[in-house]
């Protein structure tokens, strides 16, 4: 994410502003790897339930408040010993937990075939199917329950702006399962606990056709019944799905390096902002393409408004607050190479995804990284670059410093390598764990074996534990 923060473009004046804001604001298991490429560590292996298939329907009132329908989960299990159960998480209800009799979660799961559910766990975000026989390692099984969305009332991931509504971690998604246990880690505003395995979905929303509907994948679109139409969406490897729904302005153009980007924005929403965003966001991906390995999902969807707080990524889509500065549109795009493609657990490692991600933007936009690691800034002996949101999320003043030092820390192992070196490095640790999960092991192992310096002494200076 960069949920909180922007980084708009390339003028230092601007570079500031969206500093400014973020620091304000801050408040296999793997799926089949890609043609010659591995799929992952040896601990993200053992990770189930993995190559999971969702095939979700779901129907929207007027206005894309309400969806609901039916969505069905199939699922094998990678590990060792039978699969006696799966979880869902239920990301949408993080915010309102388990409401109240007056105000219900917004997301309900209902009807459940193919397991028992149990009750809802962990402010009703986990919810547990038992499933009917012991599923043995190599072989599949499906659930398949009833879904109804509520979007909240507030502007946020899954939330709204005015007539527009966003639909981010709405979909229940299986949690994993590997050599730590179940991963049932608490929602956090300020940041991710997502950590989920490379997935295909099948996705309909029937909507009025008065809605423009952004979505994860490749999208088509075709009459419905009177006043409504059917956006299909297939999304193959992916670790979530994402929608908006609203009367949209929108442009398509195709990128250099032959990718569709759909641009969708609120009527509202500052014109130069725009232009900004879709000339900065064809050229990022492109470029991005070119050094960590080429964008492999064909289409991307950016979703502007005014209003939205900084930026939001998902596989394929990414929702942007918009002023005539410009937006986080180049952030948010590496990550869908920096969690998106190279997955990771965002709750225990936010800075694989995060650090990343603003340190590929610094590069994008050319920006100074000479000493711009300040041992100082850190508030405690205790905090790490490497920190997971347990820490964060009690110390959210300081979680600024995935943003800041991280990108830092990156930069200057860059001066430490040597740039070509680098470049290598992070060509080779994509390539590595493509579709997959890594983790800080992984990236440390793999940057040692770049070079004949021994990186002890860097990883201890950095606070990369």
């Amino acid at each position: 994410m960069s949920f909180l923060s922007a980084w708009p473009s390339t003028t230092p004046r601007r570079l500031l502003v969206a500093l400014l804001a973020l620091l304000v604001g801050a408040g296999a298991g793997v799926a089949d790897a890609a043609p010659g490429r591995t799929a992952g560590a040896k601990s993200a292996q053992a990770a189930t339930p993995d190559h999971p298939r969702y095939d979700v329907t779901l129907r929207a009132d007027a206005d894309g408040t309400h969806w609901k329908g039916r969505q069905r989960v199939s699922f094998r299990n990678a590990a060792d010993r039978p699969l006696r159960e799966v979880y869902l998480r239920l990301w949408g209800n993080g915010v309102d937990a388990c409401g109240t009799a007056g105000s219900p979660s917004p997301l309900t799961v209902s009807r459940v075939r193919g397991g028992t559910a149990g009750r809802l766990s962990v402010d009703c975000t986990a919810l547990r199917i038992t499933l009917p026989a012991p599923l043995a390692r190599g072989w599949r099984a499906t659930v398949s329950f009833d879904v109804s969305l509520t979007v909240p009332g507030r502007n946020d991931r899954f939330g709204r702006e005015g007539a527009f509504r966003f639909l981010g971690n709405a979909l229940p998604v299986l949690a994993v399962h590997d050599a730590a246990g179940w991963h049932l880690d608490p929602y956090v505003s300020t940041g991710e606990s997502f950590y989920t395995l490379a997935g295909d979905f099948q996705v309909t929303l029937d909507h009025p056709s008065a809605l423009k509907v952004p979505a994860t994948g490749r999208t088509r679109t075709s009459p419905g019944t009177q006043g409504r139409t059917l956006t299909r969406s297939l999304a193959h490897r992916v670790r979530d799905f994402a929608w908006a729904a609203g009367p949209f302005r929108t442009a398509d153009q195709t990128t250099p390096g032959g990718v569709r980007v759909r641009s969708y924005w609120a009527p509202d929403t500052p014109a130069e902002g725009v232009r900004l965003a879709r000339q900065d966001g064809a050229a990022a991906v492109d470029r991005f393409s070119t050094e960590y390995g080429r964008y492999p999902y064909g289409e991307l969807d950016l979703v502007m408004t005014p209003q939205f707080g900084g930026g939001m990524e998902y596989p394929g889509l990414v929702l942007l607050g918009t002023t005539e500065e410009g937006n986080a549109v180049v952030h948010e795009l590496a990550h869908q190479w920096w969690y998106g493609i190279v997955g990771n657990d965002q709750y225990r490692a936010p800075w694989l995804d995060e650090s990343f991600a603003q340190y590929a933007n610094f590069r994008f936009y050319g920006l100074d990284t000479r000493d711009c690691w300040d041992p100082d800034e850190w508030p405690d002996r205790n905090a790490a670059l490497t920190s997971s949101m347990a820490y964060w999320s009690t110390h959210p003043g300081t979680y600024h410093l995935i943003y800041t030092a991280g990108p830092c820390a990156l930069a200057d192992l860059e001066r430490t390598l040597g740039s070509a070196t680098m470049a290598r490095l992070l060509k080779r640790y994509a390539h590595d764990h493509w579709y997959g999960v890594s983790t800080t092991a992984d990236f440390k192992k793999t940057a040692q074996s770049m070079t004949g310096k021994d990186l002890t002494s860097f990883w201890k200076t950095h606070r990369i534990r």
